[in-house]
C-alpha cells in the first residue's frame, strides 16, 4: 500500500463525493472536525487496500483533491482522523473504513458486525467488514416525462417481498428491482388499476445490531446507511438497473415514488457501528443534546437523528433527492418526516430542508408525501406540512377501522373521512388529494389480519411480543387467528371487502399495500420489519383472485366517476346557481340525516350529485354502508323522469349477479357490506 503512488493535486471543492473527470477523479468530503481525510483505493475484489491518498486541500469544512489515474469501476472507501472524544460526540478513528455519503454504487451489501462499533483504542481495521464504493459516472438525466399528475391510486411495494415468490417473474430476477418490469408484474398493476407505485426503501441499509443474535434480518430497509446508492440485494445491477427499470415502468404508464429514510441512519445510537457519517463527523451529521454534546438526540426511535437543519446535511439530502429524480423517480414518500422540519427548538414548516425543497425547480414539482409523525417532542404533525405536500392520514386509517369494528359514535368520523378530511386540510387551503388515505400499510396489520386478530402476535420478532403497536382497532370475527370454520372465514371475507370498498369510495388519494388486494396475512405480526421470509413474502399461488378482481373494479369505478375523486371537499351545500347539494346523507328510509341520526347510525347512504356541472348528462351516485350483522333495507333517492338506478358494485359476492339489474325503489343492503348505485347507462 502506498500514499504516493497516485500523487494528488489541488482539485476542486465541488461537486461533493467522487466524480470522474478527465485523467482521474475529484474527491470532496465534508467534515468540520476532521484533521485529515484519506481516499483509500482497493483491488478489483475489494479485498486489499492498494493506496491511501490524503486529501491535499481544504476550504472551510470541505476536504478535497484531484487523484490521477483512477477510472470507472474502481473500489474505494474513506478514512478520517480527528479527536476521539465521545463525551463531546466526536468519534474519529482512521482504522474504521467509511463509506462515502455520496457513493453511487456499493460492491456488496452491509452486514452488521459488533467489531464495527469498537472504540479507537481497539485498533481494529474494519476494511474487511465494510462494503466498498465503486467509482461511477453520474448517470444521464432521465428523458423528459409528461407533466406531473397527482397520483390517483398509490400501491405500496416492498420490492423483495413482492417479487420473491412470483411464479411469473424469471427466477434470476425474483426479489430484485428489475423484476418490477416483468410482464406478469406489469399485468398485475394494470389489473388492479394502480397508476402510482410507491417503493419501500431502495437505498443501502444495515441490520439493527440486535437482529443477528436472533438470526433475523431487516426486511424493510428502513435502516439506511447510504442516501444515494441502491442496496445491492435489491439492485444487483446498480444504478443502471434502476434507470432501465424506471424507463420500462414509465412506458407502462406508471409513476414511481421512492420511500426515503433521511431522518436517521443505521449507525444507530452511541453503541452502533461506525461506517459512514459517524466516522466522518459525528457532531456535524447527527443531532446532539445542547447541554450534553455526548448524548445523541433520538427523535426517531432508531438511536440517532440526522441534523437536517445544517447546511452540509441539507446539501447531502438535496443532492440525494435530485439524484433519484434524475434517475427517473417521480417523487418521494418520507419516513418520519417531521425530522425534515426539526430545528433545535422543534418542528417548523419553514425549516431549511423543507424550504429548500419548496424552492428547488426539480424537487418542488415532484410528488412529496410525508409520514407526518416521529417520536420526538411535538412529533405529531398531521396537516401541518406545506403545500404541495401530501400526507399519510392515520386519522383516516383509525376512523375507518373503528366504524367497521362497530365502535359507538364512529359514523360521523367516517363521514368526515369519506368526504376528504376537511377537518385536517381545508383550513390550510390544501385539497382532499393531500390526504393519502390508507387502512393498512407496511407498518401494522395487513388488511386481512385486521379482521382475524384482536391483538398483535409478534413473537417471531424475538422481543416477547413487546414491539409493535397495541392500538390496532382490529377484530377477529369471533376466533383469534387462522381457522377452518366456514362461517368465520366468510365473515372475515365480507369485512375485508367492505374495508377495501370504503377506501376507494373516499375522497383523497387511496393507498393500498401490495398483497392486501389478494388477502395476504402476516400471522398476526404487526411489526414484521425483521421477517425477511414467508411472513412478508407475497404468496401468489394462494392469492384471493376474487379480492383482486374487486380491487380492479373499485379502481375502475373510481376512474369512471369523477364524483369519487374530484379534488374538492364535499360540503352538503347547494351548488352554483342554486343547484342540488353535492352530498346528502341518507337514513335507510331515504330521509336526509339530521344531527340526531349520527350517533349510532349503523346503516347510512351518501347521495352524490354533480352540483357544479349539470350538463346534459349529470352524474349521480348513491353509496350505502351497512355494518350491521344482518341485511338492511334502504330507499333510494327519487330521480328525475327518464333516469333510473342500477347496482354498479357490491362487496357481497352473491349479489354480483344482480349488478346489472336496476333495483326497485327499495334496495337490499347485505350485512356488513357496501353497495354502490349509479345511473342506468353509467355502469362501470
Amino acid at each position: 500500500m502506498s500514499e504516493i503512488e497516485f500523487e494528488p493535486s489541488a482539485g476542486t471543492p465541488a461537486p461533493l463525493g467522487v466524480t470522474l473527470v478527465p485523467g482521474g477523479i475529484n474527491v470532496a468530503v465534508v467534515s468540520r472536525h476532521a484533521t485529515r481525510i484519506w481516499f483509500c483505493l482497493y483491488d478489483a475484489l475489494g479485498a486489499s487496500e492498494t493506496a491511501r491518498i490524503p486529501m491535499p486541500s481544504r476550504r472551510g469544512d470541505i476536504h478535497f483533491g484531484f487523484i490521477p489515474g483512477i477510472t470507472e469501476g474502481a473500489r474505494y472507501g474513506l478514512r478520517a482522523d480527528g479527536p476521539w472524544a465521545p463525551e463531546r460526540g466526536q468519534r474519529f478513528d482512521p482504522a474504521k473504513l467509511l463509506v462515502d455519503p455520496y457513493a453511487l454504487e456499493l460492491d456488496r451489501p452491509f452486514t452488521y458486525h459488533a467489531e464495527l462499533a469498537l472504540p479507537r483504542s481497539a485498533g481494529l481495521d474494519t476494511a474487511a467488514l465494510v462494503p466498498k464504493a465503486m467509482v461511477r459516472a453520474r448517470p444521464p438525466v432521465a428523458r423528459p416525462r409528461p407533466a406531473a399528475k397527482r397520483p390517483g391510486f398509490v400501491y405500496e411495494i416492498s420490492v423483495k417481498a413482492f417479487t420473491k415468490l412470483h411464479p411469473g417473474v424469471p427466477e434470476n430476477l425474483r426479489g430484485t428491482f428489475g423484476a418490477l418490469a416483468s410482464r406478469a408484474v406489469l399485468e398485475h398493476f394494470k389489473r388492479i388499476g394502480a397508476d402510482t407505485i410507491e417503493l419501500m426503501p431502495l437505498t443501502a441499509w444495515i441490520d439493527e445490531r440486535h437482529l443477528s443474535a436472533l438470526q433475523l434480518s431487516n426486511a424493510w430497509g428502513y435502516n439506511s446507511i447510504s442516501f444515494l446508492a441502491p442496496d445491492p440485494r435489491l439492485a444487483p445491477g446498480g444504478i443502471r438497473e434502476v434507470s432501465n427499470t424506471l424507463s420500462k415502468l414509465h412506458d407502462a404508464g406508471l409513476r414511481v415514488l421512492l420511500d426515503m429514510v433521511l431522518n436517521h441512519t443505521g449507525e444507530g445510537d452511541d453503541m452502533g457501528p461506525i461506517v459512514s457519517l459517524r466516522g466522518l463527523d459525528n457532531t456535524t451529521y447527527y443531532r446532539h443534546a445542547t447541554d450534553d454534546p455526548g448524548r445523541m438526540i433520538n427523535d426517531t426511535g432508531c438511536g440517532n437523528t440526522v441534523a437536517l437543519d445544517r447546511p452540509a446535511v441539507v446539501q447531502l439530502a438535496m443532492d440525494a433527492l435530485r439524484h433519484w429524480v434524475r434517475l427517473g423517480f417521480d417523487g418521494f414518500r418520507f419516513d418520519l418526516a417531521p425530522v425534515l422540519g426539526r430545528l433545535a427548538t422543534g418542528f417548523t414548516p419553514e425549516a431549511p430542508l423543507l424550504t429548500a425543497i419548496r424552492q428547488d425547480p426539480e424537487l418542488s414539482s415532484v410528488t412529496l408525501i410525508a409520514e407526518p409523525w416521529d417520536v420526538g417532542p411535538g412529533g405529531y404533525r398531521l396537516g401541518q406540512f406545506p403545500s404541495p405536500w401530501m400526507e399519510w392520514n392515520d386519522r383516516y386509517r383509525d376512523d375507518v377501522r373503528r366504524f367497521w369494528r362497530g365502535d359507538r359514535g364512529a359514523t360521523s368520523a367516517l363521514a368526515t373521512r369519506l368526504t376528504g378530511s376537511a377537518d385536517v386540510y381545508a383550513g390550510s387551503g390544501r385539497p382532499p388529494s393531500a390526504s393519502v388515505n390508507f387502512i393498512a400499510a407496511h407498518d401494522g396489520f395487513p388488511l386481512a389480519d385486521l379482521t382475524a386478530y384482536q391483538g398483535k402476535h409478534n413473537e417471531a420478532n424475538g422481543e416477547n411480543n413487546r414491539d409493535g403497536s397495541n392500538d390496532n382497532w382490529s377484530w377477529n370475527c369471533g376466533t383469534e387467528g387462522a381457522t377452518v370454520d366456514p362461517a368465520t372465514r366468510a365473515a372475515r371475507t365480507r369485512d375485508t371487502r367492505a374495508l377495501l370498498a370504503t377506501l376507494f369510495l373516499s375522497r383523497g388519494t387511496p393507498m393500498l399495500t401490495a398483497g392486501d388486494e389478494m388477502g395476504r396475512s402476516q400471522d398476526g405480526n404487526n411489526n414484521a420489519y425483521a421477517q425477511d421470509n414467508a411472513i412478508t413474502w407475497l404468496d401468489w399461488v394462494h392469492a384471493d383472485d376474487n379480492l383482486i378482481g374487486l380491487t380492479g373494479r373499485l379502481a375502475d369505478l373510481r376512474e369512471r366517476h369523477p364524483l369519487l375523486r374530484a379534488d374538492r371537499f364535499l360540503t352538503g351545500s347547494p351548488g352554483i346557481d342554486g343547484g342540488p347539494p353535492d352530498a346528502t346523507w341518507l337514513r335507510p328510509d331515504g330521509v336526509a340525516m339530521t344531527g340526531a341520526d349520527w350517533g349510532d347510525a349503523d346503516v347510512f347512504g351518501l347521495y352524490l350529485q354533480d352540483a357544479e356541472d349539470r350538463g346534459d348528462a349529470p352524474d349521480r351516485l348513491c353509496l350505502w354502508f351497512n355494518r350491521r350483522q344482518f341485511d338492511a333495507g334502504a330507499i333510494l333517492p327519487s330521480l328525475p323522469p327518464g333516469e333510473a338506478w342500477q347496482i354498479a358494485l357490491t362487496t357481497t359476492p352473491w349479489l354480483r349477479d344482480a349488478a346489472h339489474s336496476p333495483p326497485s325503489g327499495t334496495l337490499r343492503i347485505p350485512a356488513r357490506s357496501v353497495v354502490v348505485c349509479t345511473l342506468m347507462g353509467r355502469m362501470s
